[in-house]
């Protein structure tokens, strides 16, 4: 028969105290919380926008998160209005209650967005799903001063609001070329406008009442394709933007690369092989020289065939059959297919996204410039997710994307006695230099 084995006791160790927390590690305990819970509200919105109507089990097996925590997120957007029940409930496959699938309430909310071109500014209405709801271009035929510009855009989203009642802004987005520094909110340097060191945040948010996020308009793109682009879910994105400013933007795992004060993706300097055009800064074949709109259309100014500077109007004649139009338009992706290889070569991403006029109206460009890119890498390279309305998307995905990584703090940041559709809120009342709306 066994034996219970008895065991002697020992003494208990003396108790070592608890140190009292300090400031500092209460203060980055409380940060570690709120940037979890941030990420979290984040990850079941995020699934709400791609996959709903969608069950909140499936949101939990989606994120990873507990079926407690999804649920507690969703009544938290529900009450805020950002999300709503489906209509038809989904019967389970077992015993128990129906499913109720949840959705993106898309008919309340919408963000300004703004893009500051050379020629026009474009600003729009855009839905929680990118979409463009309402749309126009302010001319700069009163000249590109920065606080007059700027002062339109904003009188410019004022009048698009008053036009949208029932229609809540939960902020503003600012894109544009050049040097953009996004934490200060300031457009650095945009040397083809004349602008420098110019605090858009500050000018634009005095006068709408209404948060302001500003940013380069390649990495607002980048943002608006991995949010609702074609090219959502890829692990690296390039965006290669080329118009009047030529500029790329490169993400990584849903983070945009910044670089110190945000000067990534200033490539207009690069030499382009082959080019022929000489650049202001006195060297022959750099890549904005080469490639940028205002060559294109005197190209075809010296062709004969347009009298203007809109690029558009090359595009129309070659869909009219001008063969020297296609011939430009061709060439010129041949080009950017040129510039495009470059980058690959050296950031090796999953997905080139393009952002040019004859790459999103025709074939034939697009065929071009995949062609130079090379047989092994062509299907990597495809054309921007927003074919009609790319500015308006570019100035949106800015607020868009402040939104989607920070859902609560963003919403709880608008300031209420500015956000409704019925009034303008802050916004000024002058009638702004508003050419015929789009959309």
């Amino acid at each position: 028969m066994l034996s219970k084995v008895s065991v002697p006791r020992t003494a208990a160790p003396p108790r070592t105290p608890t140190p009292a927390p300090t400031p500092t590690s209460t203060t980055a305990h409380r940060a570690s919380d709120s940037a979890r819970r941030r990420t979290s509200a984040s990850v079941v919105l995020r699934s709400v926008l791609e996959h709903g109507p969608v069950a909140r089990s499936t949101v939990a097996r989606l994120t990873g998160l507990s079926p407690a925590s999804v649920t507690d997120y969703c009544a938290r957007f529900a009450a805020l209005g950002l999300i709503r029940e489906a209509a038809a409930p989904r019967q389970s496959k077992g015993v128990g209650r129906p499913h109720v699938p949840v959705d993106l309430d898309d008919a309340r909310f919408v963000v300004g967005g703004v893009h500051v071109a050379v020629p026009y500014t474009t600003v729009a209405l855009l839905d929680l799903r990118g979409r463009v709801v309402a749309e126009r271009q302010l001319s700069h035929g009163g000249g590109t001063e920065p606080g007059r510009v700027l002062a339109n855009a904003a009188d410019g989203l004022g009048a698009l609001l008053a036009d949208a009642p029932g229609r809540t802004a939960l902020g503003v987005g600012v894109a544009s070329g050049g040097w953009v520094d996004r934490d200060s909110g300031t457009i650095v340097e945009h040397a083809v406008l004349g602008w420098r060191e110019v605090a858009v945040r500050d000018v634009i948010g005095a006068r709408s009442g209404l948060p302001v996020h500003v940013d380069g308009h390649s990495r607002a793109l980048v943002n608006g394709e991995r949010l609702f682009g074609r090219v959502r879910g890829s692990r690296s994105v390039l965006h290669l933007f080329v118009g009047n400013v030529v500029d790329a933007a490169f993400a990584t795992h849903d983070e945009v690369h910044y670089g110190p004060r945000s000067q990534a993706g200033v490539i207009a300097h690069l030499p382009l092989a082959g080019g022929t055009e000489r650049c202001g800064c006195g060297r022959t074949g750099c890549l904005q020289a080469e490639l940028s709109e205002r060559t294109l259309s005197r190209r075809a100014r010296e062709a004969g065939f347009i009298s203007g500077v809109n690029p558009m109007h090359v595009v129309a004649a070659a869909a009219d059959g001008d063969r020297i139009a296609v011939a430009l338009l061709v060439e010129r992706a041949r080009m950017i297919g040129r510039a495009a290889g470059m980058l690959l070569d050296v950031l090796n991403p999953d997905t080139v996204v393009v952002t040019e006029v004859g790459v999103i109206h025709r074939e034939d460009c697009l065929r071009a410039l995949r062609e130079e890119v090379g047989p092994e890498r062509a299907a990597a390279v495809v054309p921007t997710s927003f074919p009609e309305s790319v500015l308006a998307v570019a100035g949106g995905s800015v607020a868009l994307d402040v939104f989607y990584r920070d859902p609560l703090g963003a919403s709880a940041e608008a300031p209420p006695e500015s956000l409704s559709g019925h009034h303008r809120g802050r916004f000024n009342s002058e009638t702004p230099n508003i050419d015929r709306p789009r959309g």
